[in-house]
């Protein structure tokens, strides 16, 4: 069995076809930019993009993804190593403070950026509504996603 992950086929190892993507990421496959946060699809720190839709990785298994593209936030950046505009603008507006949901979103900032590339302030918000975040960089959060989308291509 194989799945399309950060655009190249990926074979799943067996025994890991029903076990939650997000273990299948981290574990086998040493991907652990996607993070477990709370193993319910409730916080969004697993956040990965399925078919460019943000999705719960912890809710998810390789063999319900066969046939749909997965991205983690380690398949953003080009093959040169540029970064995506959502990561640039979040390492500009030093978004982070503690930084272990930021990969979470991240991946939920691209997904609205392709779902609304230039977003209102109340379409951010409700979009990263969906991220359990106790830091208080929400409005850092808002800046980065308008930088981003002003330099994102149309």
């Amino acid at each position: 069995m194989h799945i399309t992950l950060n655009q190249q086929a990926q074979p799943v190892p067996p025994g890991w076809e029903d076990e939650p993507l997000l273990w299948l990421l981290r574990e086998p496959l040493g991907l652990t930019g996607t993070r477990f946060g709370c193993g319910m699809g409730q916080c969004g720190a697993c956040t990965v993009l399925i078919d460019g839709v943000a999705q719960r990785a912890c809710l998810q298994t390789a063999r319900g993804l066969q046939g749909r593209s997965i991205t983690t936030v380690e398949g953003l950046a080009a093959p040169d190593g540029t970064l995506h505009p959502v990561q640039q603008a979040w390492l500009n507006l030093r978004v982070p403070q503690c930084g272990y949901c930021q990969s979470g979103q991240i991946m939920g900032a691209v997904a609205l950026l392709r779902a609304t590339p230039r977003p209102s302030d109340a379409q951010i918000d409700v979009a990263m509504s969906a991220h359990l975040c106790r830091c208080g960089t929400q409005h850092r959060v808002r800046a980065a996603i308008h930088q981003a989308a002003e330099g994102a291509k149309p």
